[in-house]
């Protein structure tokens, strides 16, 4: 870096600290990211701070996306860099930010983590058959139940009270985001365990409380009691990766598309409001079919030993 560029980049982090009172932690990240972009500049022969122009700063963004860093580091990034030239402007020491027409590449969506229908298999059935079985474990079976069967989300089932189960008519009332209200189906198995659960609930809760899931002082379950009992549970049954509310969920969504296709419906069962939110499950369903054409097609196999090795 070049002595100028140095004393404005001091003079800045100076600022920051000073009038800004921002954190030593935040502050490196400050110092990290606009020395990493001054060096990329030099690779690219830039000539410095002052003279930093839109078309050089794209160049550095390109360069430092196809080397590696992530779109949401080169986000971080430019906002240090943006508030950099902020400084400056304010500063007298330049007229234009660069920074500000220059966006960060979207960051590849993550497809979400689902339990295939072996582990769902190792996480739910096991046998509650006894008259004194524990009333935790009847209660934690008929929340992974239902979130498996409906597809709910973990604070709809918090925030689902003993009437809104229509066990009868399978079914039950979820009150989503937004407020919205919605009628999603409950399977068989769902009911059975809700069957079992709301004797148990019965005696621990007052008459006063309306929530369905209820812990051992007879009061509404958060949704991170929830998330814990949830973890527990997969950690007792073997189930490999962390077992959370939300999984479940991907594994019904994920499950449901494989053998219906009808995204429309999955849609609706999840209460999205936005179908291209539903859309990401199309990805886990075609990335199945890959993992199963592979497989089977003989063709398509990847032989052991040779060529490219298969990925763990």
């Amino acid at each position: 870096m070049q002595a100028q560029d140095q004393r404005l980049l001091t003079a800045f982090l100076r600022y920051l600290t000073a009038e800004r009172q921002l954190s030593p932690h935040t502050l490196n990240n400050y110092r990290r990211d606009l020395e990493r972009l001054d060096a990329q500049l030099a690779e690219l022969g830039s000539a410095g701070w002052l003279r930093l122009d839109e078309r050089h700063l794209r160049q550095a963004v390109a360069r430092l996306h196809g080397n590696g860093l992530s779109g949401r580091s080169l986000a971080r990034l430019l906002s240090a860099t943006r508030s950099f030239y902020r400084y400056l402007a304010r500063e007298g020491q330049v007229e234009q930010n660069p920074a500000l027409a220059v966006q960060a590449p979207k960051p590849g969506r993550r497809l979400p983590q689902t339990l295939d229908v072996d582990q769902i298999s190792a996480l739910l059935d096991l046998p509650v058959t006894s008259k004194d079985e524990d009333p935790l474990l009847i209660r934690d079976l008929a929340m992974m139940e239902l979130l498996y069967s409906s597809g709910l989300r973990v604070s709809e089932l918090a925030g689902l009270n003993v009437d809104d189960p229509d066990l009868r008519g399978g079914s039950v009332r979820v009150t989503g985001k937004g407020q919205k209200t919605r009628e999603v189906p409950i399977g068989r198995k769902a009911i059975a365990a809700l069957e079992r659960w709301l004797p148990q609930r019965n005696r621990l809760a007052g008459l006063e409380e309306a929530a369905l899931f209820v812990g051992q002082q007879g009061r509404r379950l958060g949704v991170r009691a929830i998330e814990q009992r949830l973890r527990q549970r997969g950690e007792q049954a073997g189930v490999n990766g962390r077992v959370y509310p939300h999984r479940l969920r991907h594994s019904f969504a994920s499950h449901v598309l494989e053998s219906s296709a009808d995204l429309r419906a999955v849609q609706e069962l999840l209460g999205h409001a936005d179908i291209a939110t539903t859309q990401i499950y199309t990805h886990l369903d075609f990335q199945h079919l890959m993992e199963v054409y592979e497989q089977s097609h003989p063709r398509a196999q990847r032989k052991r030993g040779s060529g490219r090795q298969e990925e763990e």
